[in-house]
């Protein structure tokens, strides 16, 4: 599949041959590597000149603002996989490979009635994307407001001894709670662990001999309990301070630390439900993008063919997709396909640097209208 496609459309008036005939020839000869595809275009209502002409800034912007929520939406999808390790599936229109639905566009009527003016056309693309872009925020904000909080409880669950949550690595057998006694919780720096054996029971008066147990160690500290009488406790934590031994503020709960446990558990259901769904919601929601903005460069080429061409309508619409190394070799190929008269005032045009841009607003100007199809 190409990510890269040229949609390009060329005058027919007074060609005695089949003009697709023609195209087909040209390229399948000097650039058989270049694959090409009939655009089909229906008969769209064309309006007043100076209708079109106000059009033309519009589907410029609007063009570049729906190509940008495509994109939008298929970079979420990335993200989405990714984070769940996922294969991705293809992306579609109602099943349809998006490739496939550029390359054998057939336009939609029922949603998008010909004879409705162009501006009217345009118009409601614009809006259906944009109704389509306000729900992307919402869902993603939605499942980012749910991931936050995950991650704001995984680091408290993995960080360093010295600010995680405690909870998980306490058991209710660790902790002595009476009227007199009391067992606290100290965070000591890795390598000063011989110091605090060897030290926690002089800290103050009244601490129960042998009373210290390591629970955890991560690679710059050890937690270890130390039971003590309650009326020392105060005394014992300055003086532990004072020797680089942390004591943490902490007590045992068994209904706090389930409370802890399930709001976990919800949030992580929440999150894959979130992700599950939005992944979902996005696929559909490309899909309809992607049509739209297939119409949507149906009523551009349309538009800049009448503008560049004139009335009645007669051009041919194409998609190609050359390879950067053919390039060159299909612009000249497109080029001699057009009216000599055309292309000689395009080529003196850039030739005296005053090459004119069209309403396609291509960095590069041709005697036929063209612009660049970006799927990735």
């Amino acid at each position: 599949m190409a990510s890269r496609y040229w949609m390009v459309s060329l005058s027919v008036q007074n060609s005695a041959t089949s003009p697709w005939g023609k195209v087909q020839e040209q390229i399948s000869r000097n650039a058989f590597d270049t694959p090409l595809y009939h655009f089909n275009i229906p008969n769209l209502r064309v309006g007043t000149l100076d209708s079109l002409l106000a059009l033309g800034d519009d589907i410029l912007k609007s063009n570049s603002y729906i190509e940008g929520v495509s994109h939008k939406i298929r970079r979420q999808i990335e993200e989405l996989e990714r984070v769940s390790g996922a294969e991705s599936n293809a992306l579609t229109v109602d099943g349809v490979p998006v490739d496939s639905y550029l390359t054998r566009f057939v336009w939609d009527e029922a949603r998008y009635p010909t004879m409705s003016p162009l501006r009217d056309i345009v118009d409601g693309i614009h809006s259906q994307v944009s109704k389509i872009e306000d729900d992307l925020k919402v869902r993603v904000a939605e499942y980012n407001n749910v991931r936050s909080q995950l991650n704001a409880i995984n680091r408290k669950q993995s960080g360093s001894l010295a600010v995680r949550d405690l909870s998980n690595l306490v058991k209710p057998e660790d902790i002595v709670t009476s009227e007199n006694l009391v067992t606290l919780l100290a965070v000591v720096p890795k390598y000063s662990q011989k110091d605090w054996l060897a030290s926690y029971e002089t800290l103050t008066n009244y601490v129960v001999p042998r009373s210290s147990k390591k629970l955890f160690e991560d690679n710059e500290y050890a937690l270890y309990t130390v039971t003590l009488f309650r009326r020392v406790a105060d005394n014992f934590r300055t003086n532990a301070r004072e020797k680089g031994f942390q004591i943490r503020d902490f007590e045992f709960s068994s209904e706090a630390h389930e409370s802890r446990k399930q709001e976990l558990e919800r949030l992580m259901q929440d999150q894959e439900n979130l992700r599950s769904s939005l992944l979902q919601w996005c696929y559909t929601s490309y899909g309809e993008v992607f049509s739209s903005w297939m119409h949507f460069c149906a009523v551009r080429v349309f538009a800049e063919s009448i503008l560049r061409y004139g009335l009645p309508p007669s051009f041919l619409a194409c998609v190609l997709a050359p390879s950067v190394k053919s390039e060159k070799k299909v612009r000249s190929i497109l080029e001699g396909l057009c009216d000599s008269a055309n292309s000689i005032y395009w080529k003196s045009e850039d030739e005296t640097g005053g090459g004119m841009a069209g309403l396609g607003g291509e960095a590069d100007a041709h005697p036929y209208v063209s612009f660049t199809i970006n799927l990735a």
